[in-house]
């Protein structure tokens, strides 16, 4: 590398950031975001059927109803193309006690959670804030960030194909290396992504209050194994129930009729 290299590639950067930083979140804050919604939906569709493939799908119908009920509830108070009808919820069959959402409209829900999730206002809870990692384009800036911090890639919409880059697209959508494997996102799109499914569920008519108990089911599953808060990628649940309490106070009155799912 001759010493004009690093100046031209820092340069490179800043022009980057400088055509990019004024994208904002639907909190309203700012965001580094290099990839284009259809890239970012291809990699989400890519990744979905590959995770289909290797994990074992819950096959119960009630159970699938039951999801997706929700799901729809949630999905057609969006509108416009991330309205009901454009996202494929899928239920597998596994302990873990998660669900995720990938750009395209891609929602997976593990049964384990539904034994921490008792009733249909704390499953909205979960695909709420999943859904809010979506609405927020959180895989889209955390994959930015993972090539910003590799200078020597190239940036561009064609390298998403590319094999080397398979590894920090995984990272990016927040699947892992191995599918299957979730990563969280990092403390401020966790609770940026709490306060966007906490309108959303309300607006959508399930009890915003309910949220609250889903993560008190969840500091008692996890039965004090939560990292302290400051080596934590995601709030801790005291923060996060006391930050909902907040937000919650904070919300206008719906009248949308409760919706009515039942296992």
């Amino acid at each position: 590398m001759n010493r004009f290299q690093p100046l031209v590639m820092a340069s490179a950067i800043a022009s980057i950031l400088a055509l990019t930083a004024c994208s904002s979140s639907p909190t309203g804050r700012q965001q580094v975001l290099l990839f284009s919604e259809q890239d970012m939906s291809q990699l989400g569709a890519q990744s979905f059927n590959a995770l289909k493939e290797q994990e074992k799908i819950h096959t119960d119908n009630k159970t699938n109803k039951y999801v997706q009920c929700v799901t729809d509830a949630l999905t057609t108070r969006l509108g416009g193309q991330q309205s009901t009808g454009q996202w494929e919820v899928v239920v597998f069959d596994s302990e873990q006690v998660n669900a995720f959402a990938l750009p395209g409209g891609k929602i997976g829900v593990y049964t384990g959670l539904l034994n921490v999730a008792t009733n249909q206002d704390q499953l909205a809870t979960v695909i709420g804030h999943e859904i809010g990692h979506v609405l927020a384009q959180h895989s889209n800036e955390r994959l930015s960030r993972s090539q910003l911090a590799n200078m020597g890639l190239q940036i561009s919409s064609a390298a998403m194909g590319g094999a080397e880059y398979h590894d920090a697209a995984m990272a990016g959508l927040g699947l892992g290396v191995q599918y299957g494997v979730l990563m969280p996102y990092g403390r401020a799109q966790e609770s940026e992504s709490d306060i966007i499914g906490l309108r959303l569920m309300a607006e959508a008519g399930f009890d915003p209050y309910e949220s609250i108990n889903l993560w008190k089911n969840m500091a008692r599953a996890a039965g004090g194994n939560q990292p302290p808060e400051l080596l934590s990628t995601h709030p801790s649940h005291s923060t996060r129930i006391d930050d909902l309490r907040a937000e919650i106070a904070k919300l206008p009155s719906y009248n949308t009729p409760k919706p009515q799912c039942e296992i």
